[in-house]
C-alpha cells in the first residue's frame, strides 16, 4: 500500500497559526510609528469636482496631510494587458483628474496620527461637485454601437432555430454581487529611502509588484510586496486597487509608514464586484430533445474607466453538442466602480442561463432534465474541435443520480411532499476550464532533516501552503510537518496569481522539478560520502527521506541529513522554472505543446432539494449533492472545503445576494452586512460532495486541475430548477424573492 500523502485528507500546515491568531494578515503587521490614512469617497456617481476645501480638516488634531488631485504628483496608468502579470483592478489611478465616474470614487486622503483622527477629519473635507445623473442600471443604457466584445459561432444558428420543431426563447438576469471576504482590503506602505514595502492582502503578489512599479514609476527592485496570509478574496484581491497607491503616496508625503484600510461600505464601490449579466437564450430542438440551435445574446455592464469582460460566450460554446451556435456579448459602460472577476467569472452567470434554459426545454419536451443533458452530451469541445483531455461527466451524472435518488423524482410540479411542505428537486451541470501559468520554485533539503520550499505565489485560504508541503513530502519522504513553506513575498521566486482555479495546477510541475533537483544534489553528495564511496551515482535514489541503492529497500539506506552532515553541508538547493509565461506565443517548449492539442476542463453535476411551505411562503434548501470530475485531488480535506464553500456561495447567489444602486446618486444602498444578505448556517443544509478523482496527466504529472470555482458554477440554476419543481414559478432573474413565489 502506498504511503504517499497525495490524495489524503491532510490538515493545513498553516492552520495552527491561523486559529491561534499568529498569522499576520494585510493590515496586522506590527509596524512602528504607523500613521493612518482614511479616504474621502465621492458622494455623487457622475460629474466633476469643482472645489475641495480641506482647510477645516487640516486644522484638526493629529492631521498630517490631506491629499487630492490638486496637490500630489500624478500617478501613471499601468500597462495592463499589454504586459503579462501586470493587470490592475482599475486602469485609472486615483486622483488622476477632477472627473467623478462612480459613487465612492476616492477624491481625497486624510493622513493622521490615529485612525479616529483621520476618520473624523475625513468627514470635514468639503467637496463641491458639478453633478449629473448617473447611469447605474443596464436597462437605462443603450447598447454601444460596436462589434461584440466576445463572440463564438458555428453553423447557421438563426436559420436552424427558425426551423426547429421545439423552441425556447427566454431571458435570464444575474444581478450585481459583491465579494465581501471576511478580511477587507488594506495596505501598509513603508518607505526606507527610495525603497518601498507594501504589506498587502493580495491574490497576486507578483502581479501587484509589477503594477506597483508601473503606477508609481519605480524600478521593480525598489518595491517589495508582502502578503503571507489572505482572509479570502473570491476574486476581488486578484488585482491591486486605488487604496494601495494612496497608502504609498501618503507614506511618501508624511515620511512615515501609512496604513489605509477599506471599510466595509466601500468594499461595495472601490474593489470590484460581479457585474449585472442579462442573457437571452434561444434553444431549438427536435422532438426527441436533440439541440439543433443554440443562441445566447449577452449584455453586461462595465465601468466608465475600465473595460471588464465577464465572458459568458465560452461556456455557451462548449458545454453541449450543437451544430448551429451563435453567442455574442456586449459591454455597457455604467457609472459604477469597475467590475472584477468573482468566483467562477463568466461561467457562473453563463450556466445560470444555459442550465435554466435546458431545464425549461426539458419541461417543454416532457423529458427528464438529466436525460436531456445526456442526449446532448458533447463528445469533444465543439467550440475548438479538440478532444477533451479527460471527461467523466456521464459518470458524474449517473453516480449523482444514484446517490441522490433521482429515479424517485415525480416530474409533476408540486407533487412531492414531506409533511406540510412541498419538495422540489433540481439538477444542473457545472464546468470550469483548466488554466496553467508559469511558476518558479526553490526547494532546499537541510542538514537538520527538514525541507524548505519557497515561491512568490500566495495562499488565499485554499491550502496552497499544504499543497507545497505535500508534493515535497511525496517526492522526498520527509514528513509534511517537517516541510517549511514560504509564500506571499515578492522577493521569492516568481509564482502565479491565485485565480482561475489555476494555482495548484501551475505550481505542481515547478515544485516537483525543484524537489527532484534537490534530491539529485543530495545523491551527488552521497556518491562522495563514505557510506556510498564505491557506489555508482546512477544506482542511488532517495525515498522515505533516505538515500539507498535502487536494488534495496529504503530502510537499508542512510537518512539524507546524515549525508549532508558527513559532507559538512548545511543544505542543498533545487530550483525549477516551469510553464509558459505567454500562452499565446507559438513554439514554446515542454509539455505545454501537448496541452494545446486538448480542451482541458473540469465537469460535474449538482443535485438540489428544496422544501416550500406555501402557507408562510418559506423556501429553504434541505439537501445538496455535488459530484465533481476535477482531476486528482491533492488534498481531500481542503478540496472538499472548496466545494462546500462554493455551494454555500451558490445558495447565497440563488436566494439572497444583490447589490442595489440608488439611481439618483449611484450609491449602493445596501452596502453593509445588515442589508446585503449572504448565506449563513441557517440557510445551508448538509452538503454531500463526491470526487470522481480521475487524474488528468495532460496538465501535470499528478493529474490535478483545480477546483476553486467549479463548485459555484451551475448552483443557482439547480436551485431555481428545484424551486420550479416545487412551486411552478420559474425564476429567471436572481435572487429568488418571496414576492416572486406569491405570484
Amino acid at each position: 500500500m502506498s504511503s504517499s500523502v497525495i490524495g489524503q485528507p491532510v490538515t493545513r500546515i498553516d492552520g495552527r497559526l491561523k486559529v491561534t491568531g499568529h498569522a499576520p494578515y494585510g493590515v496586522e503587521h506590527p509596524i512602528q510609528n504607523v500613521a493612518y490614512g482614511v479616504a474621502v469617497p465621492s458622494t455623487i456617481g457622475n460629474g466633476r469636482i469643482v472645489k475641495i476645501d480641506s482647510a477645516e480638516a487640516e486644522k484638526m488634531p493629529g492631521i498630517l496631510a490631506v491629499l487630492h488631485h490638486g496637490n500630489i504628483k500624478q500617478l501613471y496608468r499601468p500597462a495592463g494587458s499589454l504586459e503579462e502579470m501586470s493587470r490592475p483592478g482599475e486602469n485609472r489611478p486615483p486622483f488622476e483628474d477632477e472627473v467623478v465616474y462612480y459613487y465612492g470614487q476616492f477624491v481625497a486622503l486624510v493622513v493622521a496620527e490615529t485612525f479616529e483622527q483621520a476618520q473624523d477629519a475625513a468627514s470635514h473635507v468639503h467637496v463641491q461637485y458639478d453633478a449629473k445623473r448617473p447611469l447605474v442600471r443596464l436597462d437605462q443604457a443603450a447598447i454601444p454601437n460596436k462589434p461584440p466584445d466576445a463572440q463564438s459561432s458555428r453553423g447557421n444558428a438563426e436559420a436552424a432555430f427558425q426551423q426547429a420543431p421545439v423552441k425556447l426563447d427566454a431571458t435570464y438576469v444575474t444581478p450585481v454581487e459583491t465579494h465581501n471576504p471576511m478580511e477587507m482590503h488594506g495596505t501598509i506602505a513603508v518607505w526606507e529611502g527610495d525603497k518601498l514595502t507594501l504589506y498587502e492582502t493580495s491574490q497576486g503578489v507578483v502581479n501587484h509588484h509589477n503594477v506597483a512599479s508601473q503606477v508609481l514609476g519605480m524600478p521593480l527592485e525598489s518595491i517589495h510586496v508582502i502578503s503571507p496570509f489572505v482572509g479570502s478574496g473570491f476574486g476581488d484581491k486578484l488585482f491591486p486597487w486605488p487604496h494601495s497607491w494612496l497608502a504609498a503616496v501618503g507614506a511618501k508625503h508624511v515620511k512615515r509608514p501609512v496604513k489605509v484600510a477599506v471599510p466595509r461600505t466601500l468594499m461595495f464601490t472601490t474593489v470590484g464586484h460581479r457585474p449585472t449579466v442579462q442573457q437571452r437564450v434561444r434553444l431549438g430542438a427536435t422532438q426527441d430533445g436533440k439541440l439543433v440551435a443554440t443562441m445566447n445574446d449577452v449584455l453586461q455592464h462595465t465601468s466608465m474607466v475600465h473595460d471588464y469582460l465577464e465572458n459568458c460566450v465560452d461556456a455557451t460554446s462548449m458545454l453541449y453538442s450543437c451544430a448551429n451556435l451563435n453567442a455574442m456579448q456586449h459591454n455597457v459602460p455604467l457609472n459604477v466602480g469597475t467590475p472584477t472577476p468573482m468566483r467562477g467569472p463568466g461561467r457562473t452567470p453563463a450556466l445560470f442561463a444555459i442550465e435554466s434554459a435546458m431545464d425549461e426545454l426539458a419541461v417543454k419536451l416532457n423529458v427528464d432534465p438529466l436525460e436531456l443533458r445526456v442526449r446532448n452530451y458533447a463528445e469533444k469541445d465543439e467550440s475548438s474541435g479538440k478532444p477533451w483531455s479527460s471527461k467523466h461527466l456521464r459518470e458524474a451524472y449517473q453516480q449523482g443520480a444514484d446517490r441522490f435518488g433521482w429515479s424517485k423524482r415525480n416530474p409533476k410540479v408540486g407533487s412531492m411532499k414531506k409533511g406540510n411542505e412541498i419538495l422540489g428537486w433540481g439538477m444542473a451541470t457545472c464546468t470550469w476550464p483548466c488554466h496553467q501559468a508559469g511558476a518558479d520554485v526553490r526547494v532546499r533539503l537541510l542538514a537538520d532533516g527538514t525541507a524548505q520550499a519557497s515561491c512568490a505565489t500566495q495562499d488565499i485560504g485554499t491550502g496552497t501552503y499544504t499543497v507545497f508541503a505535500e508534493i515535497v513530502a511525496d517526492k522526498t519522504g520527509v514528513p509534511v510537518d517537517k516541510v517549511k513553506v514560504a509564500l506571499g513575498d515578492s522577493s521569492l521566486p516568481p509564482g502565479p496569481t491565485s485565480g482561475g482555479s489555476a494555482a495548484t495546477a501551475s505550481v505542481i510541475p515547478a515544485i516537483s522539478k525543484a524537489t527532484q533537483d534537490a534530491i539529485q544534489a543530495v545523491l551527488k553528495a552521497a556518491s562522495k560520502a563514505p557510506q556510498f564511496h564505491d557506489v555508482d551515482l546512477k544506482t542511488l535514489k532517495m525515498s522515505q527521506g533516505r538515500v539507498h541503492t535502487a536494488d534495496k529497500p529504503p530502510d537499508s539506506g542512510v537518512p539524507f541529513q546524515e549525508i549532508l552532515a558527513s559532507q559538512k553541508l548545511v543544505g542543498l538547493d533545487g530550483f525549477a522554472r516551469t510553464g509558459r509565461r505567454h500562452r499565446s506565443y507559438p513554439g514554446d517548449p515542454g509539455p505545454e505543446q501537448q496541452q494545446d492539442k486538448y480542451s482541458i476542463h473540469s465537469f460535474g453535476a449538482h443535485f438540489c432539494e428544496v422544501s416550500f411551505d406555501p402557507e408562510i411562503v418559506r423556501l429553504r434548501v434541505t439537501r445538496w449533492l455535488s459530484v465533481i470530475d476535477g482531476g486528482r485531488m491533492i488534498n481531500q480535506k481542503t478540496a472538499r472545503n472548496q466545494i462546500l464553500g462554493a455551494v454555500v456561495m451558490g445558495i447565497g447567489m440563488g436566494m439572497l445576494e444583490e447589490t442595489v444602486y440608488d439611481t439618483r446618486t449611484g450609491h449602493p444602498i445596501n452596502n453593509n452586512f445588515a442589508d446585503y444578505m449572504v448565506a449563513v448556517n441557517a440557510d445551508v443544509p448538509e452538503i454531500d460532495v463526491m470526487f470522481l478523482d480521475y487524474p488528468d496527466t495532460i496538465i501535470n504529472e499528478y493529474g490535478a486541475r483545480g477546483i476553486g470555482e467549479i463548485g459555484l458554477t451551475g448552483c443557482a440554476s439547480a436551485l431555481t430548477s428545484a424551486t420550479y419543481h416545487a412551486t411552478g414559478v420559474r425564476v429567471r432573474e436572481l435572487p429568488i424573492r418571496i414576492e416572486k413565489l406569491l405570484a
